[in-house]
């Protein structure tokens, strides 16, 4: 009799093969999910300085290219840095003061074409089809009062918390703009410091994918500069063309609400049909409110898309859906940084699988060329565009 265990079939195990390797994605899911929470947990406790930061690192990229220019042309490093700074801070802080004083001395006339409407309304009211009486109207305009007195507290307290949200603002305006003026400064030698905690082996494989991040970057900041000109023009035009007073500041506000996706753009629409509700009557403001939709359908289903998609190489989806999932989590600032972010991981990614990064070198990649911003390899950088 043969004692050859050779010819005994394994014992099989009584857990089924799918259940296994369900329970094996399982628990990696799970430790995956956890690590994801543990970040976001980290990243609320610092948002005040993680957003600065983000923010900084946006500006960066836009102004970076600019430090280059000047460098070319044999101005120094740090005379292009302040140069490129405080022309930067001049033409945003000079477009915000058009607005602002544009707008007040705009107040006078609209606060007494307001007074006409509410007048033109009240006697619609009481003339027209609603047929209300005088007593009616004194009741209701009482009750509204009454109102923002009973509620006097609560409107105090959050013009306090308001004030303090200012002020803490203002105090990370102040960290984007210190932040802002190292890395335009010392950029590269922040850079290769961080290089040092990767090991040797892998250092220029990270370094290529990270200046292949930095150029998305530029990529995205300069995508996201056309639409907004795109929204302001278009808007800027409509108002333009119907009359509307303030238009021309009402289209520097529309620019500069652009750079904060969805709700930049339904706060500018909101103001410009507003003002053309109080200003030129119902009729208009139906149309600029038309128009508003318009322009916002045209950014998000295709500039934003589409001009971000192959700007960044995403695809359409890839960037509502971030979009939504920032806002989701982060609000606004989530929003704001959630397209960038995915651009940059989806570059770096790109870099570090691609074989032909493998022979490339660091110093190859020029990072104010969106170009640059993926590997110079067959197929993937035409999968973005279909």
């Amino acid at each position: 009799m043969s004692t050859d265990r050779g010819d005994v079939p394994p014992e099989r195990s009584p857990v089924p093969a799918a259940l296994r390797v369900s329970a094996a994605v399982s628990w990696r899911f799970l430790l995956v999910v956890a690590a994801l929470y543990v970040i976001g947990v980290i990243f609320s406790r610092l948002a005040a300085l993680a957003v600065p930061l983000a923010i900084a690192l946006l500006l960066a990229a836009l102004l970076t290219p600019a430090v280059g220019f000047l460098m070319a042309h044999r101005v120094p490093r740090g005379l292009a840095t302040a140069l490129v700074l405080v022309g930067g801070l001049l033409a945003l802080g000079g477009m915000l003061a058009f607005v602002v004083v544009t707008f007040v001395n705009g107040l006078p006339d609209l606060a007494a074409q307001l007074a006409r409407s509410i007048d033109a309304i009240s006697g619609w009211l009481v003339n027209g089809p609603p047929q209300l009486s005088e007593t009616q109207l004194r009741d209701f305009a009482g009750r509204i009062a009454k109102t923002a007195q009973d509620n006097q507290y609560g409107i105090t307290t959050g013009a306090i918390t308001t004030a303090a949200t200012v002020g803490g603002v203002l105090g990370e305006m102040l960290l984007v703009l210190f932040t802002l003026a190292f890395l335009l400064y010392d950029g590269p030698r922040i850079w290769r410091f961080l290089l040092r905690v990767v090991p040797d082996g892998p250092r220029r494989r990270v370094d290529v994918a990270g200046r292949r991040s930095l150029a998305a970057l530029v990529s995205y900041v300069r995508a996201t500069g056309a639409v907004a000109v795109v929204d302001a023009i278009g808007i800027g035009i409509g108002l333009a063309v119907l009359r509307v007073p303030l238009a021309v500041p009402l289209a520097a506000l529309v620019f500069i609400c652009a750079f904060v996706p969805i709700f930049g753009a339904v706060v500018a629409g909101a103001v410009a049909v507003l003002i053309a509700l109080v200003a030129n009557g119902p009729l208009t403001a139906v149309i600029v409110l038309i128009i508003v939709i318009a322009v916002n359908q045209l950014e998000s289903h295709v500039l934003q898309p589409f001009l971000l998609g192959r700007a960044v190489k995403l695809h359409p989806l890839a960037v509502v859906l971030a979009i939504a999932a920032g806002l989701l989590v982060a609000g606004i600032a989530g929003a704001l940084l959630a397209v960038p972010l995915l651009a940059v991981l989806n570059s770096a990614i790109r870099s570090l699988r691609s074989e032909a990064d493998e022979h490339v070198s660091p110093a190859d990649v020029h990072t104010s060329q969106p170009e640059e911003s993926g590997p110079d390899e067959p197929g993937l950088d035409t999968e973005a565009e279909k």
